[in-house]
């Protein structure tokens, strides 16, 4: 409220402007819940009780032995979730999503198993009834296929003895887990449509169906038919088996929206339907600054097969070149591809304030991507696209600038020490340096092709030694200490940046003028009698 008043009072002194520019908030709350050890710790120890509380469900005598197994299987997978993804295991919303998935699935089993306990027509259908890929399923579409492994795994193995009252381990459940669970991990690697869940479900159910038969849990079905076969509990067992794996991936589908919302979770389904070019945002940027325009969609079509070259997420690699550069329309005449020709802004400014009206498209374009309720990873792209690289144009011209001076201070006698010297710092963005892959590779896309644009003649040649040199003079600048990205999977950029722009600035053939026939002139008949026809 401080702040806010001595801004206000600036403003009418007309020392400042009466905008206040949105920033991304970072509170210490949601950074300790969502990290701290401790918040961990007792989330694990609520998740322990819950899968023990699960056991104890129904009629279940639970002893020494069976907690001790109990226990065993849990710190087991906290071991393999620690050594196989450990960022996912410091997050505690993550991992308040992983146990929370399995516990739901475990008391889904354990109801299912107690309701099929009474002998009668339910103990035939219900254990039928099982949603095997509940966890993997949800967990893969969400996460990503490392954690839908972990719960296939740690899932069937879970379940196994779960339903055997962890006196044994039941095969049959064990291995129905297992086979469904991987293909249903298999099938959603990449889930882009709402169809893919579905067409997984049919694949499980089939499975399920099959494996079923294999177990002998669908015991009406005999090689040697007879006329005591029971067809109708035949025929409902097989749909149930079925419906199983079916049913489960049509609720994972209607619970993926509330999972995404609750625990900030954003699947390819969701990205695909904010790289919707109807966005507010995008429309004003073809209106009020199509070359913008343009150049993004062009970026876009740089930026995917570069993710794609280095298994990084292609669809928010699209969504960050869309929304990249929306800080131009503030000032979208001041930018070079939305100048007309013989319209420059720059010529009457110098060469500091030109810097500070480019670099400031950065700052706009949070400022716009948090009124317009953008997603965190765009608004990340649209701050480190950049990084702090230079705006060496204008650097130069002011190097320039500075040399003539001192050329013409010399000849009037004047004190050098008294003209100030250009600063590299002066001309940079204000980053901060890329810190996703996605970013890098939105990063040198957009300097790749906007390079690209301004020469004269691309050849292939030249296009390749660009690429090499921009890459070449962001690493030797350090923009890439705070990227998890190696130097290999720099060079597969800039080689997938070679390949696309390459096909972009394809040349055609010249066809020469002489083949072309000329035209014969119409005289008024012909076309009286084309006009009657």
């Amino acid at each position: 409220m401080v702040k806010y008043l001595e801004h206000r009072q600036l403003a009418a002194r007309g020392l400042t402007c009466g905008k206040i520019r949105r920033r991304v908030k970072e509170t210490k709350l949601k950074s300790f819940l969502e990290t701290h050890w401790l918040i961990r710790s007792l989330l694990l120890v609520i998740i322990l009780g819950a899968l023990i509380g699960i056991m104890m469900l129904g009629d279940t005598v639970v002893g020494i032995q069976q907690l001790v197994v109990a226990l065993l299987l849990f710190v087991a997978a906290l071991f393999q979730l620690w050594i196989g993804d450990h960022d996912i295991f410091c997050n505690n919303r993550r991992l308040t999503l992983i146990f929370g998935t399995l516990v739901v699935q475990f008391l889904l089993v354990k109801v299912l198993m107690i309701a099929s306990a009474n002998e009668g027509f339910g103990e035939k259908i219900i254990p039928l009834l099982i949603p095997y890929t509940f966890a993997p399923l949800t967990l893969s579409a969400l996460l990503g296929k490392k954690e839908g492994f972990f719960a296939l795994f740690f899932g069937g193995l879970w379940g196994a003895f779960l339903v055997d009252h962890f006196t044994s381990i039941n095969i049959p459940f064990l291995i129905i887990s297992l086979i469904t669970g991987l293909i249903a991990v298999m099938v959603t690697f990449q889930v882009r449509r709402r169809s893919r869940l579905i067409r997984a479900g049919i694949y499980v159910g089939i499975t399920t169906l099959v494996l079923s038969v294999l177990f002998g849990e669908i015991t009406f079905f005999t090689f040697h038919f007879s006329e005591d076969t029971n067809w109708l509990l035949f025929l409902l067992q097989s749909a149930a088996a079925f419906a199983s794996g079916l049913g489960t991936s049509v609720v994972v589908s209607g619970l993926l929206p509330i999972l995404e919302y609750l625990f900030r979770v954003t699947t390819d389904i969701s990205w695909l339907e904010m790289a919707d070019l109807n966005h507010p945002l995008l429309r004003r940027l073809s209106i009020e600054a199509s070359g913008t325009y343009q150049h993004s969609l062009a970026l876009a079509t740089l930026a995917e097969p570069a993710a794609e070259a280095i298994g990084a997420n292609p669809t928010i690699c699209r969504v960050g070149a869309y929304f990249h550069d929306i800080g131009k329309l503030v000032k979208p005449e001041y930018f070079t591809e939305n100048m007309r020709s013989g319209d420059n802004p720059h010529q009457a400014l110098t060469p500091t304030m030109s810097a500070l009206i480019i670099a400031a498209h950065v700052k706009e374009g949070v400022d716009l991507a948090l009124k317009n309720k953008l997603h965190g990873r765009v608004i990340d792209i649209i701050r480190q696209h950049h990084g702090t690289t230079v705006i060496d144009f204008f650097f130069q011209r002011a190097r320039q600038q500075e040399e003539d001076i001192r050329t013409g201070g010399k000849i009037m006698n004047m004190r050098l020490e008294d003209i100030p010297a250009v600063s590299m710092d002066q001309f940079r963005y204000p980053g901060p340096k890329p810190s996703t892959k996605e970013a890098a590779i939105i990063g040198l896309a957009d300097a790749a092709e906007s390079s690209t644009r301004s020469l004269e003649r691309p050849t292939p040649q030249r296009i390749e030694d660009l690429i090499h040199t921009l890459l070449k003079e962001r690493l030797l600048d350090n923009q890439y200490d705070e990227c998890p990205i190696t130097i290999g999977e720099l060079h597969k950029i800039a080689d997938s940046l070679i390949n696309t722009l390459l096909g972009m600035f394809h040349t055609r053939i010249a066809y020469k003028k002489e083949a072309t026939a000329k035209a014969r002139p119409i005289n008024d008949a012909e076309l009286q009698g084309y006009s009657d026809k």
